[in-house]
């Protein structure tokens, strides 16, 4: 048996069926995005998606065909500006939200170009974002204050026996809650991080940005367990790639094709299988677009490289 067969043949805990209630699915209706820089420049031009918890979407597209943007718009980052639309989760219309409370209302996004800060170790960064998770949604709370040493909420003992498990579970040595974030990791342990980050904030709908990009199969393989480690009915996970490998370790329940703003094809893994095999060309022409129309209609994305600060969103 191959390694890909015996991640793949691993019992999962998803459910067989699902409740329709906004509480238990992310909907994304009619989702139109701009660049704030160039706001005559419409990336999204209609996204339509549904992602229930504890099921496994995968966003596959070719570059700067608005993966990157879709993921940005979902939590509020400042550079890009919705138009038009909306998207429900837990009966609110999370666009309306700043970042933070996106975070506390348990979205999370994984970022594809995690960025470094120095002097600020990994475990002091975990217990403030965790804490700011805790915080409630709407009103003041006089309990927690994740900057105040004696209202910081989770207790450290407390604190200090969950990162132990959740870096077991993971494979990470315990010294690697010592290093300052991101300073001078290779891009396997930046993308490592994101899965511990995952981990200790137990999010309830993920949004992960090409957590495979620039790793090699090694990494790639432990990136993987990592998330299938985290698996559960009660979260649901948005895998945006470029590439179908990381599908040979991560059972997708649909796959869908993002082009000219919007999505143009879905369907089961095969999707996936058939991209790898003969391109996006075909599939391009069968949803009535032209290849190299589809991408002269499609500008490059913005800059990733400054990130929504959210409590959820790290």
């Amino acid at each position: 048996m191959t390694d890909t067969q015996t991640l793949d043949s691993r019992p999962t805990t998803r459910p067989a069926t699902h409740e329709a209630a906004d509480g238990q699915q992310l909907i994304i209706r009619d989702l139109h995005v701009v660049p704030v820089a160039e706001p005559s420049r419409e990336i999204l031009r209609g996204i339509n998606l549904t992602i229930r918890k504890g099921e496994v979407h995968a966003i596959m597209g070719r570059n700067g065909s608005g993966k990157t943007t879709l993921a940005y718009a979902l939590l509020g980052h400042p550079a890009y500006q919705v138009t038009s639309g909306e998207v429900i989760w837990k009966g609110r219309n999370i666009l309306q939200l700043s970042p933070d409370k996106r975070g506390r209302l348990g979205l999370f996004l994984a970022f594809q170009y995690p960025t470094a800060i120095p002097g600020l170790s990994v475990a002091s960064f975990l217990r403030t974002a965790l804490n700011a998770r805790m915080r409630p949604l709407d009103g003041a709370d006089t309990d927690i204050d994740p900057s105040d040493p004696t209202r910081g909420g989770i207790k450290m003992g407390e604190f200090r026996n969950l990162i132990r498990a959740k870096m077991a579970m993971l494979r990470l040595d315990e010294s690697f809650a010592a290093r300052y974030v991101n300073e001078g990791f290779s891009g396997g342990e930046k993308k490592r991080l994101e899965m511990l980050q995952m981990a200790v904030l137990q999010p309830e709908m993920a949004v992960l940005d090409e957590t495979d990009s620039g790793l090699d199969i090694d990494a790639l393989r432990i990136v993987a367990e990592g998330l299938n480690a985290q698996l559960n009915p009660n979260l649901g996970v948005l895998l945006i790639t470029h590439y179908q490998r990381i599908l040979n370790y991560i059972n997708p329940d649909q796959v869908h094709v993002l082009a000219a703003g919007r999505i143009v094809a879905s369907g089961g893994r095969e999707l996936a299988v058939r991209l790898e095999q003969e391109g996006y060309a075909p599939v391009l022409r069968e949803a009535g677009l032209e290849p190299d129309q589809a991408d002269e209609a499609e500008p490059a994305e913005p800059d990733p490289a400054e990130p929504a600060d959210a409590a959820g969103s790290h």
